[in-house]
């Protein structure tokens, strides 16, 4: 079996070095959709940013591709191999479409074009925009260059946090495919934090139901699905 492109063993991590999640096991491997699920505050973008080193861990380890992260920077997690698509898109709104992905292209120049080919292939819909300002899209656009941008980058592991906030319902039912299918094409271990919980089981091959800051249940996404009742109680309550 290839090796785990994402490996949490017994992770704590929080703010000011006070944990709001505790002893987190997960992990990723390449080519597979991993949902992470949960209430609002249960922990799930404290430890996306955890994985890509704006966080430092409080106690556990982080492996990403292999090696641990202990101590790296985000850019060096970066370029190990990671695209980490934030919530808030984190975009250039006064740049355009063409120079917001440019940003995320891979640095190897030889593939620069292919990749910057690749990612509009994905994102046909942003192929007529490259020369619109950012800031001009809409939330629908801006969404779907947030996600080319980071594929843009060829990475091996992708973090999508919240790619549905915002959005309307049809428009999230046309986007999560598209994360399914980057995982498929490009072998790229994905781990995605979704609200919408049936469309991310959809396209997921697993998940991870979180709470508190605490892992409350896992499984495979038929597991979860065929397991609604608990999987609802789990977002009871809140969390930190």
């Amino acid at each position: 079996m290839a090796e785990r492109v994402i490996d949490i063993k017994n992770l704590s991590t929080g703010y000011g070095g006070i944990p709001v999640v505790r002893g987190l096991n997960l992990h990723v491997n390449p080519g597979e959709v991993v949902a992470l699920l949960g209430p609002n505050g249960a922990g799930k973008t404290t430890t996306l940013l955890t994985i890509s080193g704006i966080l430092q861990p409080v106690s556990g380890e982080v492996n990403v591709l292999g090696s641990s992260i202990a101590g790296e920077r985000p850019e060096k997690v970066a370029r190990r191999g990671l695209a980490h698509v934030a919530e808030d898109r984190s975009l250039f709104f006064d740049l355009t479409v063409q120079e917001n992905l440019r940003l995320g292209l891979t640095p190897d120049r030889a593939k620069r074009a292919v990749a910057m080919e690749n990612a509009l292939t994905m994102f046909p819909a942003l192929r007529p925009l490259v020369s619109r300002r950012a800031g001009l899209l809409s939330g629908g656009e801006q969404q779907m260059l947030a996600m080319a941008r980071g594929l843009a980058s060829e990475p091996k592991v992708l973090l999508v946090d919240e790619m549905s906030l915002g959005l309307a319902p049809i428009i999230v039912e046309r986007m999560l495919p598209i994360v399914r299918e980057i995982a498929d094409k490009t072998g790229a271990g994905v781990l995605m934090v979704e609200q919408h919980v049936g469309l991310a089981l959809s396209v997921a091959d697993r998940g991870y139901v979180m709470a508190h800051g605490e892992l409350t249940m896992e499984g495979t996404a038929k597991e979860l699905q065929a397991n609604r009742a608990l999987l609802e109680a789990s977002y009871l309550g809140g969390g930190h």
